[in-house]
Order: structure tokens, then sequence, then C-alpha cells
């Protein structure tokens, strides 16, 4: 796809970027069969293929409206797409690109604006955690939307969640408990850290670190974003480069798969800033998402395990791991070496539950009619048809149990649960 970009985007790295991107396009339409916007809407505008046809005008100097705006809203960021695409096209990269040139110039309804604003200062602020608890307190007098997105004190987390391995490894590793995740289901991080002393790693966590940058940029602050990514950078560049008593990490390890997609893109996020590119470039190469090390620690975690024989798990896969990262099959085939008995969604797989970050606030009809299309096809036969739904982004894990009362958990917790 030819494109003439405005005066205004030559030669400045967002225009080069999304130019070189859309050189690319072909137009074929392959990517509207796997939209889930699209399969949802059946508007054009609200597909891959559409989208692109909007940044494109703007790029080349067409005037935005909010008719623009609200179609680059919808997109998911599911980058489905992007594993459709025969020509290999970074359509999740173009989006953000002309979410933040039109952002800049379309003004959105106050009201937008306030939500816009609570959900990338406040999701991200220290305040999060005992706004939680409070929501916790008063939960059954909450509306059903602001309910779905506080869990249940009981479901909260688990004696288990305050318990950290003491021991020592030679073999370390770092982990990013996340912005949202620590408070939202805590047991994970230490579920993880539990696991991966059983395999012989030690994990360790750096102060300083909070949110990936995700939030930010998918929310059109791409400044905020970027020094998110930093202040990550400098927390964790004395492990990487071996500099404290600790001793030096082998990877960074992402147990939510929407910040390892985000974390192993700091490298390109930052290239162009000449006090942190290198630094990014290698914190991307060490990052990996805790899948990627699950065949390392399957021949350990299989003397150790026990009770998973029989036990039925259904995977639901999030985007940021088969599109995002393009992760596919290693979870479903550690957990059932360690004799957990693994099916997936009977159809559409591929698509996403409507999570997608914040999306699920922002766009809730979307999100709830995805979510009630995957759990459909998760547990064709009813909620007792499977022991426990597994994801690995705690993301998909609440906005799936917001719809089921079979429990949604991160696959690691179920392991760990094996191990205890």
């Amino acid at each position: 796809m030819q494109t003439t970009l405005a005066a205004e985007f030559k030669g400045t790295p967002a225009g080069e970027e999304a130019e070189a991107i859309l050189r690319k396009c072909v137009h074929c339409g392959f990517c509207t069969a796997t939209c889930p916007t699209y399969q949802l809407l059946g508007d054009e505008l609200d597909g891959p293929r559409g989208r692109i046809y909007l940044i494109k005008q703007v790029l080349e100097g067409g005037v935005p409206t909010r008719a623009t705006q609200l179609h680059l809203d919808r997109c998911l960021t599911c980058r489905n797409c992007e594993s459709t695409c025969p020509s290999g096209v970074q359509y999740g990269r173009l989006v953000d690109i002309g979410r933040e040139i039109v952002e800049a110039r379309v003004e959105r309804p106050r009201g937008e604006r306030a939500l816009r604003i609570a959900l990338k200062q406040g999701l991200t602020s220290p305040l999060f955690a005992p706004a939680i608890q409070l929501g916790q307190l008063v939960r059954p007098l909450l509306p059903a939307m602001l309910k779905n997105k506080v869990p249940p004190r009981a479901g909260h987390g688990s004696a288990r969640a305050s318990l950290w391995p003491q021991s020592t490894h030679k073999r370390k590793v770092l982990l990013l408990l996340g912005c949202v995740q620590p408070a939202l289901a805590p047991n994970i991080d230490s579920a993880t850290a539990r696991v991966l002393d059983a395999a012989g790693l030690q994990a360790l966590v750096a102060d300083g670190t909070g949110c990936c940058g995700a939030i930010r940029t998918h929310l059109g602050d791409v400044a905020g974003g970027l020094a998110d990514m930093r202040r990550n950078i400098d927390a964790w560049w004395p492990l990487v480069e071996g500099l404290t008593s600790e001793g030096k990490v082998e990877a960074i390890v992402m147990n939510a798969s929407g910040c390892g997609v985000t974390v192993k893109d700091y490298g390109r996020a930052l290239a162009h800033d000449t006090a942190y590119a290198a630094k990014a470039a290698r914190v991307a190469a060490l990052t990996k998402d805790l899948s990627e090390l699950l065949p390392d620690l399957v021949p350990a975690l299989a003397k150790k395990v026990h009770g998973a024989k029989g036990r039925r798990l259904a995977w639901h896969s999030p985007c940021t791991l088969q599109h995002g990262q393009q992760l596919r099959g290693g979870v479903e085939r550690g957990l059932a070496d360690l004799g957990y008995d693994v099916s997936v969604a009977a159809s559409e797989s591929h698509l996403c539950c409507g999570s997608a970050g914040t999306y699920s606030v922002l766009q809730p009809e979307l999100a709830y009619a995805l979510r009630d299309r995957k759990l459909a096809f998760l547990q064709p036969a009813g909620p007792g048809e499977v022991d426990a739904i597994v994801s690995a982004n705690v993301g998909c894990i609440q906005h799936l149990q917001s719809g089921t009362a079979t429990p949604v958990r991160h696959w690691v917790e179920v392991v760990d649960e094996a191990l205890a």
C-alpha cells in the first residue's frame, strides 16, 4: 500500500515507521476473518483493513473525527490479525501510532477523558491496592459493572499468597510483580516464586518497579509509558549486570503475558533514546514469559507434583501470548507432561476473550459479548465439565471469572497447589 506522508510526519520516527508498515499492506482482507470486533459488528471500519485506511488518511493529512477515534478505540489490540497476515504487517504498532496522533487531535467528551485519566493514574498508583480492599468490603452494594472488576474477599488470594520461598539458588531470575496483579490476584506472584524454587531457580524482585508501560501507552499516553519503561530498566539494571550481592540474573520473567509482550518491545520503544537504547535492548533480550521456562522446569517439577493426574483443565491462551509473543502450545504441553488433562476451546481458541487491558472497562458491551462467546467454547457442556479454566494473564483471568462459576486461575497457581 503506497502512502504519501503529510509534511508534519515526514522524517519523524513515528512517520517513517508507519510508512514502512503500510508498504507491506496488500489489502487482501485475510485479517477480517480473525478480527473479533469485525466478527461482532460486521463493519469494515471495525476490522484491521478499515482501520489501516483510517490511519493512512490521517498520515496523509486527513482530519480525524470522533468516528475515526471510535473505530480505533474499538480495536482490542489483540494482534490476531498479525498472526493471520501473510505479509507480516505490524498492525499493533501501526494502531498505536494512529491512536497517539488521533488522541492529540480529537477532543474527547469530558466523561471519557476523566475515565481514561482515572485508569492510567489509578491502576498504576500505590493507592490501587487499598482501593480494591475497600471495594471488597462494599462489594455486595456495588453495581454489576464494578462488582465484576473487584474480586471477592474469599477469592482474593489464599493463605499461601504471602509465602515467598526463602531458599537461595545459583540460578536466579527477576520477576516483575506488575501494577494490578498484586492487588487483584496476589497468589500468582508468590506461586510463581514457589514453582521456580521447586525447580531450582530463585526469583528476585527489584525495588522501584511498577507498571510495564502498557497501560499508559495503550491509553494514548506514550510519554508516560516510556517513563514507566525507563523506571523499570533503572530498577533492574544492577541485577542484570550483577552489581549487587544477589548476583546476576539469567532472565527477566513475566507471569502476565500482557507485561511480557510490552517488556519484550522495550528495545524498539526506546531505540531513539541514546541514554536507554542499549539497556532497553538488553532487557528485552533477557525477557521471557514464564511459559518459555516450563520445558526446563518440567523434569524437576514432575518428581514433586502430586494429584495432577485426571484433573481437567481448560486452557485459554491470552492474545498477548499467542499473537503478541507468538508463543503457542507450550503451556498445554507442559501441563500435560505434568499429568493434567488439558483441553482448549472447542472453537475460536485464537480469538480474544474481551479483556484486553482496560478494554473491558472502556468498551464493556463488546467485551462481555466476547467473554460469553469464549466461555461457551471453553466449557461447552457446562461449568462442571472442567475442574478449572487456566490462563496466563491477570486481565483474562478476572474477566472470564466474572462470567462463570468455574474457577479461573493462572496455570502456575494450579501447578503450585500440586506441589504443596
